[in-house]
């Protein structure tokens, strides 16, 4: 779960970070007054949305008088703003933190993520700040610096200084930067993030170290003992088809295409995937409805499948172990009698009681077009979508 850059600067100073001084608008009047709250001669007006390089799409703005102000915030609320990472469906901005701006003499990218393999909390860092991650991993390589804090000592201050000097920071610096890296870890560890970024980390003209923009994401399995940070959701930032199907329990995420594909495990998901594009199609979701699916939770993924509108014909792939083939046919009989189904449906069965299950597909008499391994299924999918079949068609194809 992704929270908004003024949220994750509140956690992250009861931590002892460094931050400039900001407020939250949600109109042009507020983001003005906050500015004359704040004081000073220049600031930013900044777009709450769940994306990173937003001030390369105009979502923040440097402004010199309460009128730019004003102007800004009236600009980007209600905006949809599109970056390189909402895709073209793009982020509403409907909130705008108003910050003080900064005499920024140098920039630093700090960053912590959980490092699967090692099973510990890697400390990544740069001398390039202002720049993605992956831009600085392959312009700037030479830049990087890696720690790995050891789980059971956690981030002793000797660490975090020894890659402060390695980042170059100067001796005055130092002990700042030491209270932030460490701050930072303890949000981490303490709070159940998955990742904690501050990018700039900025040392002004005066000497000061500063988090300028943070962003935080967290393990959503943790957010029952993390109460205070499931209040922080905002579904206004989030895909509604994911959304929707995370409310219901089962795993989606939200691609392109016009092939929804409905499926069992992650692995089998993404092959799916890759067999309907070697066909020729573009997958749609990835939808897994997970071991043990009643043919209730079946009937609901396909709806929240067909709910998508970009959805010209679905495929159904299921390998059952613990699921079970027969439940699958169930659900899938019980949600087009429920719902009358438009597009093209293919299923593939194998595994436990594929007999049983292909047979209730059979008796049915719906046009559900079977197929008996992956490359068929992804195949015929392709083929009734291009071919635009009706119905009728689509009943003779069943048979």
């Amino acid at each position: 779960m992704d929270i908004h850059e003024y949220q994750a600067k509140e956690l992250l100073a009861r931590f002892g970070v460094n931050l400039p001084h900001g407020g939250l608008a949600d109109s042009p009047e507020q983001a003005a007054a906050t500015a004359r709250e704040i004081g000073g001669d220049s600031w930013v007006v900044k777009a709450q949305v769940h994306s990173g390089a937003r001030g390369k799409a105009g979502g923040i703005k440097l402004c010199r008088s309460n009128e730019e102000v004003w102007n800004a915030a009236d600009s980007l609320l209600g905006r949809t703003l599109v970056t390189e990472q909402t895709g073209p469906r793009g982020k509403m901005v409907s909130r705008l933190y108003v910050e003080a701006g900064q005499n920024i003499a140098r920039e630093y990218y700090l960053g912590l993520v959980l490092c699967r393999e090692s099973e510990t909390i890697a400390v990544v860092a740069s001398a390039a700040g202002g720049m993605e991650i992956e831009e600085i991993s392959e312009s700037q390589p030479e830049t990087m610096q890696r720690i790995i804090v050891d789980p059971a000592v956690g981030l002793p201050a000797f660490q975090a200084r020894d890659l402060a000097f390695k980042l170059g920071f100067e001796s005055r610096e130092v002990a700042q930067v030491v209270k932030i890296i460490q701050g930072c870890y303890r949000a981490f560890r303490n709070l159940d993030a998955t990742m904690v970024e501050i990018n700039p980390l900025v040392v002004t003209n005066e000497g000061e170290v500063l988090a300028l923009d943070c962003k935080m994401g967290f393990d959503e399995n943790a957010l029952y003992r993390r109460p205070e940070i499931a209040d922080m959701r905002d579904r206004s930032q989030e895909d509604p088809r994911e959304s929707f199907a995370t409310d219901r329990g089962l795993s989606y995420v939200g691609l392109d295409g016009n092939i929804g594909c409905i499926i069992n495990g992650a692995g089998l998901a993404m092959a799916t995937m890759d067999m309907i594009q070697l066909a020729g199609g573009e997958p749609a979701n990835f939808l897994d409805i997970g071991g043990g699916a009643s043919p209730e939770r079946v009937a609901e993924a396909i709806r929240i499948v067909r709910n998508d509108d970009n959805v010209k014909a679905i495929l159904i792939n299921i390998f059952a172990g613990i699921n079970r083939c027969d439940w699958v046919a169930q659900g899938v009989v019980q949600a087009m009698q429920q719902t009358e189904l438009d597009v093209p449906l293919v299923v593939r069965l194998a595994g436990t009681h594929v007999e049983q299950g292909r047979q209730i597909l059979k008796d049915s008499r719906m046009p559900v077009v079977p197929a008996t391994t992956l490359k068929e299924g992804a195949n015929k999918v392709v083929e009734v979508l291009n071919k635009g079949l009706g119905p009728e068609a689509l009943m003779e194809a069943a048979q």
